[in-house]
Parts: structure tokens; C-alpha cells; sequence
């Protein structure tokens, strides 16, 4: 009596809620102890302080096949079927993160193909740390956004295998779903847009240069330096100087200068 589905619940994917999980983890659950002594009596309000005492997520695990709590929980819910309003607020809760996984577990199970896009794709945002338990009993480090992707996309989770979902592009053609934005785009955007004003601001320094430069060499060819200048006129006054004293000496061929004495003397031809 205790494992049985509620007399008022609905099928989902045309079969018991329960039959999601396969017979023999199923009945590994039944045999647990979690599930014997935690979950016996659970309603829908009841569920919540459980899924706040979780402290990993995980399917079974051992050589004996041993379930987790998040798997014996997930089942559970199964059983009671609570309403989508209150699957909802479990995966809206921001404070425990094991409840809103607990939620997009059970989303993924039972809901529609637009209804897993709609409320885990915002998850994607979420990237808090979890730990996993494998199958052999080992603990690994996850994160929220990883387990919601592996939802999105993988066959088996939690060693429950997962409903079949429809291609998000499908839904978008069907106009069903929006086009998804990443939050990620936005970072991206603000990145492209200042690596571009970085590069403006590069070439305008690069064409500042340059037009400094051709200016400078205008002025060289233009206006000579004043030092060139200046050799330039001294040099035709010295040539001027030594040109009269070679003419000088040439009107006075005659004379021959004499070095000082007392007594100077002139020889004349």
C-alpha cells in the first residue's frame, strides 16, 4: 500500500508515474532504508523539509545497489504527484539548491518539452558548487549549471533514463519557444565593443604620427638648419681672403721678405 501511486494522479508519457524508474531500482528503493523510514507517509508539504536536509545528488550506488536520498525522493514525488505550482517553487528556490534540484529532476520526468526549456534554462545562470555521488560510491564536485545542461541533453540521469525532448529549433519554428539569450552574448557584446574603441583609438594615434612625421620632414627639405647656412656663407668670404693675397704676392715679385734684424735689406734683380 505505501508503494503505490495516488488513486487521483495522472499518467505521464501514457504510463504510471512510478514506471519512469525501472523495476529493479525501484525496487531497491522499496527495500531502502531511506525510503522506509524517511519517506513512509510524505505529502507534497512534507517533501520540502526532506529535500532541505539533502546534501548531494546521486542514483544508486555499491554492489548492492544502494539508493541515494535525492533518488528516493525523486521517486516519491513520482508516487504523490504534486502540483506544478509547487514543482515551480522548488525550482525558483534560490536559498537550497539540492531542493531546486530536486524540482528540475522532477520537471524533467514529467513535464512538456516547453516547459523543461522554460523553467531549466534559467538554471544555466546558476553556478553554485553540488556534489555527486558515483556509482561507486565516491563523491565529485559539480556544479548547478552542469547538472541542468546533462538534463537538458543526456539519455540517463541519476540512473533514471530520461524521457525523449523535442529539439529546441523545432519549438522555435513552431513559434512555441522564444530565441534563447545566454547571458554569456552580453559579456561577449561588451567585449567585441571595447577591443573595437581599443583599436580606433590605436589608429588614431597611428595617423596623429604620421601626419607629425610628414610635417617634420616638410620643414627639413623646406627650411635647411641655420648651421648650413651659416658654413655656407662663411666659406666664399675665406676663398675671397686667400684669392687677394695671392695677389698681392703676385705685384711684388721682387721683394723678398727677410727675417727681422736690426737691419733690414732689400735685394733687388
Amino acid at each position: 500500500m505505501a508503494n503505490r501511486t495516488v488513486k487521483d494522479a495522472n499518467s505521464i508519457h501514457g504510463t504510471n508515474p512510478q514506471y519512469l524508474v525501472e523495476k529493479i531500482i525501484r525496487t531497491r528503493i522499496y527495500e531502502s532504508k531511506y525510503w522506509k523510514e524517511e519517506c513512509f507517509g510524505l505529502t507534497a508539504e512534507l517533501v520540502v523539509d526532506k529535500a532541505m536536509a539533502l546534501k548531494f545528488v546521486g542514483g544508486v550506488y555499491g554492489g548492492n545497489i544502494k539508493p541515494t536520498p535525492f533518488l528516493c525522493l525523486t521517486l516519491k514525488m513520482l508516487q504523490i504527484q504534486p502540483e506544478k505550482d509547487i514543482i515551480v517553487e522548488f525550482i525558483k528556490n534560490e536559498d537550497f539548491k539540492y531542493v531546486r534540484l530536486l524540482g528540475a529532476m522532477y520537471m524533467r520526468l514529467t513535464g512538456t518539452s516547453v516547459d523543461c526549456y522554460k523553467y531549466l534554462e534559467p538554471l544555466y545562470n546558476d553556478y553554485r558548487k553540488i556534489k555527486s555521488q558515483n556509482r561507486n560510491g565516491e563523491f565529485e564536485l559539480q556544479h548547478v549549471d552542469e547538472f541542468i545542461d546533462e538534463l537538458l541533453h543526456s539519455e540517463r540521469m541519476c540512473d533514471i533514463i530520461l524521457p525523449r525532448l523535442q529539439k529546441r529549433q523545432v519549438l522555435e519554428e513552431a513559434e512555441l519557444l522564444d530565441t534563447r539569450i545566454s547571458a554569456l552574448e552580453e559579456d561577449l557584446d561588451e567585449v567585441e565593443t571595447s577591443d573595437e574603441e581599443d583599436e580606433e583609438d590605436e589608429e588614431e594615434e597611428k595617423v596623429v604620427v604620421l601626419s607629425l612625421s610628414t610635417y617634420s620632414l616638410h620643414r627639413l627639405t623646406v627650411n635647411p638648419s641655420p648651421r648650413r647656412e651659416r658654413h655656407r656663407s662663411k666659406s666664399p668670404r675665406r676663398h675671397r681672403s686667400r684669392s687677394r693675397e695671392r695677389r698681392h704676392r703676385s705685384k711684388s715679385p721682387g721683394i723678398i721678405a727677410m727675417p727681422t734684424t736690426s737691419k733690414v735689406t732689400y735685394a733687388c734683380d
